[in-house]
């Protein structure tokens, strides 16, 4: 009955709307297409086609075109297998419908699920009391190649290794990482008699001050989209942990600090910017799309976004008109920069399939994210190349000499110290927690609340959240 409840549990803990980190205006919105009834692993017997479920958080051509195109080349290069594709609207759809999947015995082989839940993954477990997903690097055990295709963990950029290696482990294979970076119009900005783009929150200021006060200025100066990411990523810059015992990697966190001096003033600069109509606010929580679209128009002339759709956002930009040129996420220049930390997500293995199956899986992961298709994933989108291999072959073939604004975010969490705080926190609830922060901002940018005050709510309210999921995962 436990090992119900925990599963049903972690229901309530992810079932709150999310937008993934790393989304953009290239995200697809529609429903899930139907899982196949065969989506996990067939029959592994000699001679036989064993089908591989892998289940992933896109639908938009170019992203979920890319991830078909792979696993057609794998099925046509190891005919024995047939990784079939299947697209879900959001990491949120996935996830619930692998867990239902799981207790109904016809789980897929494969699911691609975010970076900020990757406590939850750990802890999922199923109507059996079984752990949902299994270490990517207990299930290589130590080899160097699967079915003739060599194992990438060991390449894999720091940013991404230091993030989701857990206890000495890879539980989940990376594949799309970005960071929080700032795209300007450098048109706007010379026009206004801006001429270095900001790098902190006081020339960020001033910037606007300048680009607000020219004849013809836009609705605003900048914008980016209410999602508690952006915080992350300034508690990261200003050596700031989330939560406690390391930001949950020494030991379970149990405390979130909602109401920690960076906390405060990375807010207090939020409202102080809408304040001054320097910054404006969709409106929407979470608005990936306005929030861009806002950009591309040039109602603004800055936007702070995620790496994720750098390619987009610089070609976008192009077609309007206007050059764009991308840098570091504007940081607080009263305090030592200590560095930006990851978003996007991960593929993680499903427990309890048989060997072939699970080797054909491994197998495709680690094909999946070879030099050749890391550094193609990474010009369609802009998330960062996951592995050291794929960004030598960029810079062999010139990509970074053509495309300057590709580079900014490998630079950006190279430039990272490895600490607590720029890695982010492993947490429990954090979908719920998310939120928390999210509706507290809104409150304080819409109703002109009182910073201080209605953070120490949410962070009562957050705490909660945390208190009622470790009681059922702390053990």
């Amino acid at each position: 009955m436990r090992s119900r409840l925990r599963l049903f549990s972690l229901f309530a803990a992810l079932g709150l709307v999310v937008a993934a980190c790393g989304g953009g205006a290239t995200e697809g919105t529609e429903a899930p297409a139907d899982a196949p009834a065969d989506a996990g692993a067939a029959d592994g017997a000699d001679g036989e086609v064993t089908t591989i479920g892998f289940w992933v958080a896109f639908s938009d051509e170019a992203r979920l075109g890319f991830t078909k195109e792979r696993a057609a080349e794998f099925n046509a290069k190891y005919p024995e297998y047939n990784i079939e594709v299947t697209s879900f609207a959001s990491y949120n759809d996935v996830f619930d419908a692998a867990v239902l999947a799981v207790d109904s015995g016809e789980p897929p082989g494969i699911i691609h699920f975010f970076e900020a839940a990757t406590r939850q993954a750990l802890d999922a477990v199923g109507a059996d009391g079984q752990p949902i997903f299994k270490s990517v690097t207990e299930a290589i055990g130590g080899r160097t190649e699967i079915l003739g295709e060599p194992v990438i963990l060991d390449d894999v950029v720091d940013a991404a290794k230091n993030y989701y290696t857990v206890n000495g482990s890879f539980y989940s294979m990376p594949w799309n990482t970005s960071s929080a970076i700032m795209f300007s119009n450098t048109d706007m900005l010379e026009a206004a008699g801006v001429m270095e783009i900001p790098e902190t929150w006081a020339e960020v200021e001033a910037a606007c001050e300048k680009v607000m006060a020219m004849p013809g200025a836009p609705a605003a100066c900048i914008t980016w989209p209410n999602h508690s990411w952006f915080v992350e990523q300034s508690l990261g810059q200003q050596g700031e942990l989330l939560a406690n015992n390391d930001n949950g990697r020494s030991g379970r966190a149990t405390e979130v600090y909602l109401t920690s001096e960076g906390m405060i003033d990375y807010v207090s600069w939020w409202k102080d910017m809408a304040d001054k109509g320097y910054y404006t606010y969709t409106g929407v929580q979470r608005d990936w799309d306005g929030t861009a679209n806002a950009f591309l128009a040039q109602e603004v002339a800055m936007l702070i976004y995620s790496s994720s759709d750098t390619t987009f956002l610089t070609n976008s930009g192009k077609e309007a008109g206007f050059d764009v040129k991308a840098s570091f996420m504007p940081y607080n220049g009263e305090r030592e920069y200590v560095g930006n930390l990851i978003g996007g997500a991960t593929l993680w293995l499903l427990n309890g399939m048989d060997k072939k199956a699970e080797d054909g899986a491994l197998a495709f992961m680690n094909f999946f994210s070879n030099p050749e298709n890391a550094a193609e994933w990474h010009r369609i989108t802009g998330y960062i190349p996951i592995t050291k291999s794929a960004e030598a072959l960029l810079e062999q073939e010139g990509w970074y000499d053509e495309s300057p604004n590709s580079r900014v975010a490998s630079e950006q969490l190279a430039a990272a110290k490895n600490t607590p705080a720029s890695l982010g926190a492993l947490l429990g609830n954090f979908v719920a927690i998310r939120d928390i922060i999210t509706i507290a901002i809104e409150d304080i940018l819409v109703n002109d609340l009182d910073v201080a005050e209605r953070m120490a709510q949410a962070n009562e309210e957050a705490n909660k959240s945390l208190a009622e999921y470790e009681a059922l995962f702390g053990g």
